[in-house]
């Protein structure tokens, strides 16, 4: 504990070194530099702009109330990174959750690492910082690869150097771009996951990728039985659902087939749902991370 506040206290010191005009920083080779740059500093909220070059767009309010809950018990304990633009000014590059969830409960300041960068770097490193710690879908991901390579002009290796993932991994993502954009926004909901994504790029022909959509979300094909199908329709140009998917689709109770929309919509993601002969059955409701397993948790609890 006495760490924390003594690192607050010089957080504190710094920012007032940052609002004397006579102490301007604006390079690496200014005076009081060594300072600042690298090191963690209160920075006033008003003080610093959002970044244009976020590749994050979907922000879960729901996520967002339960960081700002937590920031208000246990305060911001990673602090955002910013860039300098001019004198008392910044700008976002990491961290728009810490900085929206610090708003919205009426912080004036927030921990942050100063980066002396221009605009190229800046994207760089937004898109960097947010493939690496955020828990973005694989559509965005993608997006950022793509951002990467047409805005700052890197290749699929420099990629692989910064991010730290197989050059391989980065082809992945971004043949997902190949998609037709109904497929995309499935995934960004939820709906299929990359592996179907993956399945279903295969085929060139979009509306071919959209009948075959359609029929993963009316039969809840699994990844292998969409490669299934994929490799059939390659072989025989003829979009047929396996059969034993479609024998256990037929065999769904009536009540059952009417309700299943009715799941999904309620929690937002495609549910699953099984019976056996003797007529019982399971229900799985599957989530993409802790904030979304959070987010089902209390849509059933609120259900009570």
């Amino acid at each position: 504990m006495a760490k924390a506040v003594k690192k607050q206290a010089l957080g504190r010191g710094l920012s007032a070194l940052l609002k004397d005009p006579n102490n301007d920083i604006n390079s690496v080779q200014d005076k009081n530099a060594d300072k600042v740059i690298g090191n963690i500093v209160e920075l006033e909220l008003s003080s610093i702009e959002m970044n244009p070059f976020q590749p994050r767009t979907n922000f879960n309010e729901e996520s967002l109330r339960e960081l700002a809950s937590s920031i208000k018990e246990l305060g911001v304990i990673q602090p955002i990174t910013v860039r300098k633009l001019n004198f008392d000014n910044y700008q976002l590059v990491s961290g728009e959750r810490r900085f929206r969830a610090s708003q919205s409960i009426g912080l004036k300041t927030i921990p942050a690492y100063i980066r002396i960068a221009n605009d190229q770097e800046s994207l760089e490193m937004a898109l960097v910082e947010n493939i690496q710690r955020q828990d973005l879908d694989p559509i965005e991901i993608a997006l950022s690869y793509q951002r990467l390579i047409d805005e700052i002009n890197l290749t699929q290796e420099q990629m692989s150097e910064r991010v730290g993932k197989k050059r391989s991994t980065i082809t992945n993502y971004l043949r997902l771009l190949k998609l037709d954009p109904i497929i995309q926004t499935g995934m960004r909901d939820g709906f299929i996951s990359m592996g179907h994504g993956r399945a279903i790029i295969n085929i060139e022909d979009q509306n071919i990728q959209l009948d075959i959509y359609e029929k993963i979300l009316k039969n809840k094909l699994s990844v292998r039985d969409t490669e299934t199908l994929v490799r059939t329709y390659n072989e025989t140009q003829q979009v047929e659902v396996p059969k034993a998917q479609a024998k256990q689709e037929e065999e769904m109770p009536k009540f059952v087939k009417k309700s299943i929309k009715d799941f999904s919509d309620y929690f937002g993601h495609k549910i699953d749902i099984k019976v056996s002969k003797n007529g019982k059955g399971k229900i799985t409701i599957p989530f993409h991370s802790e904030e979304d397993f959070n987010r089902i948790k209390k849509l059933v609890q609120s259900a009570k």
